[in-house]
């Protein structure tokens, strides 16, 4: 199995009181495959999502990717697993105002030795006709187009979304997913995309439902929705 997670714990210190966020949360993902993490606010999604991406750190279990444990990597070989093998995408774009499309997708490039081709990435993603504005000369789905091309450009073996709809619009929403759907479909990386929108759960493989920081279900999705047909 290519992504293995055992037995995480989380908790955090509010005041005088512990609240745990994780609870003994188990599962497995196969290379390639697309995964929606469903849950309201509050059910510890987006904590897990930062500790598989290395962002934050489990109190117990363990995470392995490929093979490699994760909590048994120092630092510094922690911080090139997560250049060399992880990309993420947020809610907020995070561009570097002052450099175009294409130099802020370019970015992610120099973070990978094998990294796409940017000509055909900017193709996919839509962007060929403006791969020359700055990012205040975008509207909100370029935008997020952008930072998912320089997520994206690195090749990662493991693509990890954080609510990437969640300040857009609902055309711009599936336009987003639909990019996102392909971009797993051409270039084979595994995506672990949380969300509170149900909807978005028929385009994934596999949906794990998250609620008070455990596994409540998971379900497979043996016919999977397109995006551009998700309805919500």
């Amino acid at each position: 199995m290519f992504l293995e997670i055992q037995g995480i714990h989380k908790s955090y210190s509010v005041g005088e009181n512990r609240v745990e966020v994780l609870k003994d949360v188990s599962f497995s993902v196969e290379k390639g495959e697309f995964v929606v993490m469903l849950g309201p606010s509050g059910s510890g999604k987006s904590t897990l999502l930062n500790i598989i991406g290395g962002i934050d750190q489990a109190d117990t279990g363990t995470i392995c990717i490929d093979g490699e444990n994760m909590e048994t990597m120092h630092e510094k070989k922690l911080s090139l697993y997560r250049r060399n093998h992880l990309g993420y995408i947020f809610q907020q774009y995070n561009l570097i105002p002052n450099l175009t499309v294409r130099e802020n997708i370019e970015v992610g490039a120099y973070l990978s030795n094998h990294p796409l081709d940017l000509d055909d990435l900017i193709t996919v993603l839509g962007l060929k006709e403006h791969e020359d504005k700055l990012p205040n000369q975008l509207s909100g789905g370029q935008q997020q187009r952008t930072s998912i091309g320089r997520a994206i450009i690195k090749n990662p073996d493991i693509l990890l979304c954080d609510e990437p709809t969640g300040a857009l619009d609902y055309a711009t929403s599936k336009e987003i997913l639909k990019l996102i759907e392909t971009v797993n479909q051409k270039f084979g990386n595994t995506v672990i995309m949380v969300t509170h929108n149900a909807a978005i759960q028929y385009m994934a493989d596999r949906t794990i439902v998250l609620r008070d920081g455990q596994i409540r279900e998971m379900r497979i999705n043996e016919v999977k929705v397109d995006a551009a047909d998700l309805e919500w």
